[in-house]
């Protein structure tokens, strides 16, 4: 049996927190504000939000910052936050004693946090070399940078 090896991402770095004290409906409320927006934004959105499970979110939001510049050399200014996601972890259930003897549930929920962010210098210097090739005064007759539509009309498996 071969195993296949993950590919390793040159520019994404992930912070996971888990069994976060927090339900995972109130952490989604959250993370969904800053899912796909650059980091020091996602900071200043975290401060300023009033909900109770912001703090531990931003500490997450830092770490990965920091396991970024730390381990891979990233700048924080071109990161972003490119996956954010939120599952549920486990619940504690404890009895609390009432009166006449009687006993009353409480569940207290858990969560676990994945916040990964990408680097997007990468993608700029990309984006740069492709717009060396579209200067207008520039010859385009050998570079070809057409795109086909598989499902319309007049591609190349056109089965009309």
């Amino acid at each position: 049996m071969i195993k296949k090896k993950k590919k390793k991402s040159y520019t994404s770095v992930y912070a996971l927190g888990q069994y976060i004290s927090m339900s995972a409906h109130k952490a989604r409320r959250v993370i969904d504000q800053i899912r796909g927006r650059s980091y020091e934004e996602a900071l200043m959105i975290l401060e300023l939000m009033p909900y109770r499970g912001c703090y531990p979110i931003f500490k997450l939001v830092y770490s990965a910052a920091a396991n970024a510049s730390h381990n891979k050399g990233f700048k924080e200014t071109n990161l972003v936050i490119s996956k954010a996601e939120v599952n549920q972890g486990n619940t504690v259930k404890k009895l609390k004693p009432r009166a006449r003897g009687r006993s009353y549930p409480i569940k207290r929920s858990t969560c676990h946090i994945t916040i990964v962010l990408e680097d997007i210098s990468l993608y700029q210097q990309y984006e740069e070399y492709l717009m060396y090739f579209k200067k207008p005064g520039c010859s385009n007759e050998n570079i070809n940078l057409t795109c086909y539509d598989t499902y319309s009309s007049g591609g190349p498996w056109d089965k009309k």
